[in-house]
């Protein structure tokens, strides 16, 4: 089967992988001049456990598994990664069914080696902590994202598959049992495929759009949801994730660190209506007080902007989150096509297991 695969992120990375695991011809078009550039560049780098996600959406049903393969992948591949393991707390006795009802949740997922503490136990863990009640998951973890995309690349080209960068894909319409995708850029033409991937990401309602004989109604809307960091330049004083009570839009003002141990600080969530990537150094004074709930000690002045990565949402400020869409020819009716929309987090964590999904749909 000759599979063209829209997107060279680490979704469409590693749905390319795995086709061209199964024995099928794989091209990954990319519009831009390199992988990764768009959300899997822009992003905490957390290996999530899967805490959080309601059961049976495709978030819990793909990143308890896909942590697991994507451990053995790093392992396998030499990925940069460390399980630096994750402290969720709150710091309000009225957040503890909060914290409880984010726990079971955790046990309905599957996620393993999840306990409750005390706040005394919290704190002996991680000295510099302040909360109430706390719970540890140890398989949260980090990981270097772009030398994971790049094993992802390596081993897609092992098999015979290529990454064609500086290639949009403009349009793509049916020809015969299969389709015709027309590139632009600097060599435009015109390929055959039987089957094809939409994991644009940001660009995967355009292309949905301009895709011939998918239901134009099934294109759900693209909302820009930016996310700022900000950067610790002090000493770290954290070893692990610490993560307070989830708030509308996203997980809270929480410690990520990178592999080097550097803590991070983010997101605060910005609804923007165009892709902005700067950060306001401004924003940092609403980080303060939100980190200070749980780290009394941060120092004035001591953050500056980092970086801000963009989630290709599908719902608004104010709406409950929508799970991940992997449209797939059982649901929209068009043979060999898979469109993927609102792939954010948790996305790398999935990655592998979206990759085994989102290819025996086109096989099956």
């Amino acid at each position: 089967m000759q599979v063209l695969v829209v997107g060279a992120g680490v979704v469409g990375l590693a749905a390319a992988r795995e086709a061209a695991m199964k024995g099928h011809d794989v091209i990954v078009a990319e519009s831009a001049n390199a992988i990764g550039t768009g959300t899997s560049s822009r992003n905490s780098e957390v290996i999530h456990a899967g805490l959080y996600y309601p059961t049976g959406s495709h978030r819990a049903v793909h990143c308890v598994p896909g942590r697991r393969l994507l451990y053995a992948y790093c392992e396998s591949h030499g990925v940069p990664h460390k399980k630096v393991g994750k402290l969720q707390v709150v710091n309000k006795e009225a957040d503890v069914p909060v914290l409880e009802k984010i726990f079971k949740q955790s046990q309905v997922n599957g996620v393993e080696n999840i306990a409750m503490l005390t706040r005394e136990e919290a704190m002996r863990l991680e000295p510099a902590l302040s909360c109430v009640a706390a719970f540890n998951s140890p398989e949260t973890g980090i990981i270097d994202s772009y030398l994971y995309m790049l094993a992802l690349r390596g081993d897609l080209e092992d098999r015979g598959g290529m990454v064609a960068l500086n290639t949009p894909v403009e349009r793509i319409v049916r020809k015969g049992n299969g389709f015709e995708a027309h590139f632009g850029g600097e060599e435009p033409g015109t390929f055959e495929f039987d089957a094809v991937v939409n994991a644009a990401g940001h660009g995967a309602q355009k292309l949905g759009k301009m895709t011939e004989g998918y239901p134009q109604e099934r294109v759900p809307r693209h909302v820009l949801a930016k996310g700022n960091y900000f950067k610790y330049s002090g000493k770290p004083v954290f070893t692990r994730l610490i993560y307070p009570a989830p708030v509308p839009g996203g997980l809270g003002t929480h410690v990520t660190l990178d592999l080097a141990g550097q803590m991070r600080f983010g997101p605060d969530v910005e609804w923007i209506e165009t892709e902005n990537y700067e950060v306001d150094p401004a924003r940092a004074m609403q980080f303060y007080a939100s980190i200070r709930d749980y780290w009394p000690d941060l120092p004035d002045n001591s953050l500056v902007p980092d970086y801000a990565g963009i989630r290709p949402k599908i719902t608004a400020k104010g709406e409950p989150a929508a799970d991940f869409i992997i449209d797939t020819p059982k649901e929209h009716g068009v043979v060999g096509l898979v469109c993927l929309f609102g792939i954010e987090s948790p996305g790398l964590t999935s990655s592998l297991a979206l990759g085994q999904t989102i290819v025996s749909a086109l096989e099956s």
